[in-house]
């Protein structure tokens, strides 16, 4: 155990707007999370020398007392160098704000349940003086555009367009674009599903499920292409819940290919003879209502594309 004295961090306006329970849990990594709350409801964390609650939002100049602590001492976790050098090849955006990678898929976007990292450990070790924040999240099988904040004002506004999104229609929207090849013919035009989704616990493990008592999720599902027993669809999606996709078409009765999840096993094992051994799951696209506007727009990986071709061969 190595015992950390007390300190002030002083809080920059990058950092100005976080709850001072998330600026801990980020800056305290090996403290655990019921340790930080008790040190916050205890007082021995103050905020200009007054005691906050959790909930209290830092400004940029507060300074902030944390108290001595008794800390883990954890090995360092290091990315391989291959996956680096993947995610490097991957950036297809980047400013003064923002990064964007095209996230292969097989890599989940943070660690965690068992994962010793993820995209942003990875994104952090490969610009360590940048502070790096992910803005949403993909499936760990899902491959796209994932987009990341380069500092906390750039990560606030960000949030705020995500936020808005399907309540108020007259303001800018953010545009989310993915690609899923479906099992069997998804009829033709535009499909609106308005089906609400919440998590349940089936047998140790966690799904979600369609629940008209769950959580607002709507989807539009445009056929692209149809082949011979499956079809390729363009989804718009208004809201951004977990495996908001693969719910909504497995609720339709044409699930995500590859989906090990809530798929269906025999098309799952016939897609495996043609090669594809992952989720068909692509985020095509991200539009960003910012200044003239942003398009963040990432090609489909090597082996979807070599899927499609197979099936167009056998049409």
């Amino acid at each position: 155990m190595k015992k950390q004295p007390a300190r002030i961090i002083e809080i920059s306006d990058s950092q100005e707007g976080q709850r001072v329970d998330n600026f801990l849990l980020k800056h305290l990594k090996n403290v655990p999370k019921s340790h930080i709350y008790r040190l916050l409801r205890s007082g021995q964390v103050r905020v200009n020398s007054g005691r906050k609650k959790p909930s209290y939002k830092l400004n940029g100049g507060d300074r902030l007392r944390v108290p001595p602590l008794q800390l883990e001492q954890r090995e360092r976790i290091l990315v391989p160098d291959n996956v680096l050098q993947q995610l490097a090849e991957s950036i297809i955006y980047q400013d003064d704000n923002l990064l964007a990678i095209n996230k292969p898929s097989g890599i989940a976007v943070h660690s965690g349940s068992g994962l010793r990292f993820g995209v942003i450990e990875a994104c952090r070790q490969l610009m360590p003086d940048i502070t790096l924040e992910l803005v949403h999240r993909l499936d760990r099988e899902t491959s796209g555009v994932l987009l990341m904040t380069k500092n906390r004002h750039a990560l606030t506004d960000i949030h705020r367009l995500f936020q808005q999104d399907h309540q108020d229609r007259t303001l800018p929207q953010i545009e989310k674009i993915y690609y899923a090849l479906v099992c069997g013919h998804w009829p033709p035009g535009t499909e609106r599903i308005d089906a609400a989704i919440s998590k349940i616990c089936q047998s140790g493990e966690h799904r979600m499920h369609v629940d008209d008592n769950g959580l607002t999720a709507i989807s539009h599902f445009e056929p692209v292409e149809t082949f011979k027993d499956y079809t390729l669809v363009r989804i718009k999606i208004e809201t951004g819940r977990m495996h908001q996709i693969r719910v909504h078409a497995m609720h339709c009765q044409h699930p995500v290919a590859g989906d090990t999840k809530y798929g269906d096993k025999k098309y799952n094992r016939h897609l495996r003879t043609l090669g594809l051994k992952r989720l068909f799951l692509h985020a095509s696209s991200l539009y960003l209502p910012l200044q003239a506007g942003i398009r963040l727009s990432a090609p489909l990986s090597p082996e979807l594309e070599k899927c499609l071709q197979t099936l167009s061969a056998t049409k």
